[in-house]
This record gives structure tokens, C-alpha cells and sequence, in this order.
């Protein structure tokens, strides 16, 4: 299994949480997702953000290619959240060859109802 290059080293912005993923006018349904399922919201992103963090290295990565910012590749982890219930989260991640940080892009709940379980 091929484990995301430099995953001790990713960055996850809370922003990216607060501001996008978890923002219900800006996420596009992502957060009610994550609420309802999973139990997170803006005033719990730091413990997805750990959630996400203990479980990178358990998932393998999938390279993506580089479209001229860097690498780019995905990680579908299956994630327990607050609610106890599980869901197949997808994070994006960026090899950022101009800042040299391996950092998240996107994160959200695989859409099928299959994937998500109690």
C-alpha cells in the first residue's frame, strides 16, 4: 500500500474546514454531509481535522497527476465521526511545488448511499 508522500508533514488549514467544507452556503451540501452523518460542524472541524490526521496513513494514496501546481492525489479513508456512524471520506491533496507542502485541497462525503453506514 502507498501511503500519501509526506503525510507526517500535511497540512490542513482550518480554514479550509470552517470556510468551505463545513460552510453551508459555500460547500455545495458537503456540510450537511458532514453534520448528518458524520456529526461535524464548524464548531468541531479541529476534530475532524484530527479524525482525518490519525487516519491518513491507514488508506492508500492515489496519484492523481500534476496539472503545473504540483502532484495531486486522493485518499479515501472510512471515517467514524462524532455520531458513531461511518462514511467513505474522499481528501484531496496538493504536493504544492511552490511552497513546498504537501497540503489539503478538498474533502468530502462519498455521495453513494451505499457507503454510508450505521
Amino acid at each position: 500500500m502507498h501511503i500519501l508522500p509526506r503525510a507526517d508533514e500535511a497540512e490542513i488549514a482550518l480554514s479550509k474546514l470552517t470556510e468551505y467544507a463545513l460552510e453551508p452556503i459555500k460547500s455545495r451540501g458537503k456540510s450537511v454531509a458532514f453534520r448528518d452523518v458524520l456529526g461535524y460542524t464548524k464548531k468541531n472541524a479541529d476534530r475532524l481535522i484530527d479524525n482525518i490526521r490519525r487516519n491518513l496513513k491507514n488508506f492508500p494514496a492515489e496519484e492523481k497527476g500534476d496539472k503545473g501546481y504540483g502532484k495531486i492525489y486522493t485518499v479515501q479513508m472510512e471515517l467514524q465521526g462524532e455520531t458513531g456512524k461511518s462514511a467513505n471520506v474522499i481528501t484531496v491533496w496538493l504536493d504544492d511545488k511552490y511552497i513546498d507542502k504537501m497540503r489539503l485541497i478538498s474533502v468530502y462525503i462519498k455521495k453513494r448511499k451505499a457507503d454510508i453506514r450505521d
